[in-house]
C-alpha cells in the first residue's frame, strides 16, 4: 500500500540539470542549444513580465489613475446598535469600547455611525460622529463629547520643527574703525 511517507518518484523521472555551453561533445556546446544569432539567442531578452515583443506593453498603454493620500485618517467604526449594550449613565470612551471588544487593533481614531437604535442615556467620548448618530444620541438623552485626534505627542512636534521655518534676523555687522 502506498502512503504519503512511502511515496517515491518513478524510476528515471528525475533528471540532472542540463549543463549547457560545455564543449561540442556534450551536444549543447558553443551556442548552448539556443541556435545561431537572433534575438532569442541573446542574453537578457524577453524575460520580464509583460514583454510583448517590442510592442508597447499593456501596463504602459493603460492610463494611470487614482491617488492614495498619505495623510488619510482611517477610523474604527462603531454603530449605534453596538452602543445599546452599555447601561444608562455609562461613559463610553475608547477604553470602554476596547474592553467590550468593539474596537480592536491600532486605529488613530473612532467614529460612531447611526446604524441601529439607541434608547440608553449614555455619554459618548470619541473622535467623530455621523450626523445621524449625533442626533440619535442626543434624542435618547445622552451627551456627545468629541475628543480631538492626537496625531503625535506635543513635544514630538516641537522637536521635529525646532528652528525650521523660523526666520531669525541677523544683527548688522559692526563697522570697523
Amino acid at each position: 500500500m502506498v502512503t504519503l511517507h512511502t511515496l517515491k518518484a518513478p524510476h528515471r523521472s528525475t533528471h540532472r540539470k542540463k549543463r549547457v555551453g560545455r564543449g561540442q561533445g556534450s551536444g549543447t556546446g558553443k551556442t548552448a542549444g539556443r541556435g545561431g544569432k537572433g534575438q532569442k539567442a541573446r542574453s537578457g531578452n524577453m524575460r520580464f513580465e509583460g514583454f510583448e515583443g517590442g510592442q508597447s506593453p499593456l501596463q504602459r498603454r493603460l492610463p494611470k489613475f487614482g491617488f492614495n493620500s498619505p495623510n488619510r485618517v482611517e477610523y474604527a467604526i462603531v454603530n449605534l446598535r453596538d452602543l445599546a449594550q452599555f447601561k444608562a449613565g455609562t461613559v463610553v470612551d475608547e477604553k470602554a469600547l476596547r474592553g467590550v471588544g468593539l474596537v480592536k487593533g491600532k486605529w488613530p481614531g473612532i467614529k460612531v455611525l447611526g446604524t441601529g437604535e439607541l434608547t440608553n442615556k449614555i455619554t459618548v467620548k470619541v473622535h467623530k460622529f455621523s450626523d445621524g448618530a449625533r442626533e440619535a444620541i442626543t434624542k435618547a438623552g445622552g451627551t456627545i463629547d468629541e475628543v480631538p485626534l492626537m496625531a503625535h505627542k506635543p513635544e514630538a512636534a516641537s522637536k521635529a520643527h525646532a528652528g525650521k521655518g523660523v526666520k531669525v534676523e541677523k544683527a548688522p555687522k559692526a563697522a570697523k574703525v
